[in-house]
């Protein structure tokens, strides 16, 4: 079988995974954000953090609970790393320095998982499990409550009420993400993943040196760490090494872990506005741009030119050859238009235009699917974005699900879609003008650029990945890249929040003759256009500085 075939059939297998999994997945999430009914375990929560789970909350509420259980996660996790030194558990790594510690701790809460250290070389059992493994599930819960909260927004009429943050957060955590991470757990288990609490054992002589492993609960963190779209590994080669990763199917299996959240809560917003094409239309414009930047990763990837790479079937320079060209285009190309910045192969090592797409991926804003939760509320921006476009060319008022889009609406949508580029921007720019940054690129010119525009890339729109030919574990990029995923993560659910308030308090408006069709395949394409246009029209240059230059001269 060529690898490109093989390619393809492992794209249609993916496919047909995801629409089995669509209508019974987002269903089930509908069912679970719309439930006046506690369960035991839950209410043992609520009464744990002093929460009443049936008070309603207005939007300043709702954010403050975001933001208060967001900052008591930095500083728990800040703690128990800067504690590890005397911690049981530790494998004898000593305590965190305070910067990464600081980083990581941001990173994880933050949904990112941007990693400056060597995860087999410096965290602790306890670390591991106790720290790390539990913000992947509550970062993801956040996520997807705030998500919630702004398809509210579009639901609700009259009223200042988005609901309760404290149960969405429960509610998520317990009857979605725990599950779903237990039986992918156990599947991954069966298939090679190693799950165990062993100390760290010297298996023989490398290249003149004593090589070494630990073992460690790999399995349960793997499986949260894809379906919550998080992406840090418990090995420094994340998911390309074999105790995390071991086979083709396993590296299938992951990607459906990533994907299948994010398209399913199209579903979920379609049910909780009564309107389930609404949700069909969203998922065709995240599904038609995912697709069609395999099919370009793919195209580049294989079809790349040179007699070296001819030969191999592709470019195959930092590729793991379980996986080949076209698995790793397919994870390379989902892990970076979700939030979880999980890879299997080194993007670096891409070809010019490859590592560019990665980067385009992730400047779309994660959107397609996105991240868990953020992908559906940051294409819902887009698409009060496009609503408005097209009411300016008909000279009419732009209306979404029945909802006015006024100029209180756009203000907000529009410091939404700003303020990523600002951060990337701004501290790329810094990062390569002050004389002590740019030492920590392995390569000169467009690529040692493309590899700080990808830092801050990466960890202001909280991905994760990184393109690993950075030395990002420096105080400058341990601070800025610190700040970028804590202004990237809550700055855009500040302007989330605010026009889910500001939407549930407008009175419905009735569908008219003039009404634009928000469910119809002409909103799709419009939609996609906007997604591309704004993108296009942010990072061109930067774009162009980077990875195309590289890319067309090579």
């Amino acid at each position: 079988m060529s690898p490109v075939l093989a390619g393809v059939l492992q794209l249609l297998a993916l496919v047909a995974a995801l629409a089995l999994a669509y209508v019974p997945a987002g269903t089930y999430m509908a069912r679970v954000y719309s439930s006046k009914r506690h369960l035991r375990v839950e209410r043992w929560a609520y009464r744990a953090i002093g929460a009443d789970p049936d008070t309603e909350m207005t939007w300043t509420a709702y954010l403050r609970g975001v933001l208060a259980f967001s900052v008591v996660g930095v500083l728990f996790l800040y703690l128990l790393m800067r504690l590890q030194g005397v911690l049981p558990g530790s494998l004898g790594f000593a305590s965190v320095d305070p910067a990464q510690s600081f980083n990581t701790a941001v990173s994880f809460v933050t949904n990112t998982n941007w990693q400056s250290y060597y995860g087999e070389q410096t965290m602790g059992h306890v670390v591991q499990t106790a720290g790390l493994a539990v913000q992947n599930f509550l970062s993801a819960a956040v996520g997807m409550a705030v998500a919630v909260a702004l398809v509210r927004g579009f639901a609700r009429s009259r009223t200042g009420d988005l609901g309760n943050f404290w149960a969405d957060l429960v509610r998520g955590t317990v009857r979605i993400l725990v599950p779903a991470a237990a039986v992918a757990a156990v599947v991954l288990a069966a298939c090679g993943v190693i799950q165990n609490f062993s100390g760290i054992h010297e298996v023989g002589q490398f290249m003149g040196g004593r090589q070494q492993w630990n073992g460690g609960a790999v399995a349960s963190q793997e499986a949260i760490k894809e379906l919550g779209t998080n992406g840090g590994g418990y090995f420094n080669a994340n998911s390309a090494h074999p105790f995390e990763n071991p086979t083709p199917f396993t590296n299938l299996f992951e990607i459906f872990l990533i994907l299948v959240i994010p398209f399913s809560l199209t579903r979920t917003f379609g049910v909780l506005v009564g309107n389930v094409r609404q949700g069909l239309a969203i998922l065709a414009t995240m599904f038609t741009i995912w697709l069609g930047f395999v099919a370009l990763m793919m195209w580049t990837e294989f079809a790349h030119h040179g007699p070296a790479l001819q030969a191999a079937g592709g470019a195959l320079e930092g590729k793991e050859v379980r996986f080949g060209v076209g698995s790793s285009s397919l994870f390379a190309v989902s892990t970076t238009l979700t939030s979880t910045g999980a890879v299997d192969s080194f993007h670096s090592s891409f070809t010019g235009l490859g590592g560019g797409l990665t980067l385009l991926s992730m400047m779309l804003g994660e959107i397609a699917p996105g991240g868990t939760g953020s992908g559906l509320y940051g294409m819902l921006i887009l698409a009060v974005i496009a609503v408005f476009v097209a009411g300016l060319m008909v000279g009419r008022t732009p209306e979404y699900l029945g909802k006015k889009i006024g100029a209180r609406e756009m203000k907000l949508a529009a410091c939404y879609i700003l303020i990523t580029p600002a951060l990337v921007l701004v501290l790329t720019a810094a990062s390569v003008a002050l004389p002590t940054p740019p030492h920590s690129t392995l390569n000169p010119g467009a690529h040692g650029f493309s590899e700080i525009l990808y830092a801050f890339t990466s960890a202001a729109n909280n991905n994760g990945s990184a393109f690993a030919g950075l030395n990002a574990n420096t105080d400058w990029f341990n601070t800025t890249t610190a700040l970028a995923m804590l202004l990237g993560r809550f700055l855009p659910m500040v302007f989330v929040l605010a026009l889910a308030g500001s939407l549930a308090g407008q009175r419905p408006v009735p569908v008219t003759a003039g009404t634009l069709r928000t469910e119809k395949p002409l909103f799709t394409g419009l939609l996609v256009g906007a997604v591309l246009i704004i993108t296009g029209l942010t990072y061109f240059p930067a774009l162009a500085l980077g990875p195309l230059a590289e890319g067309l001269a090579s």
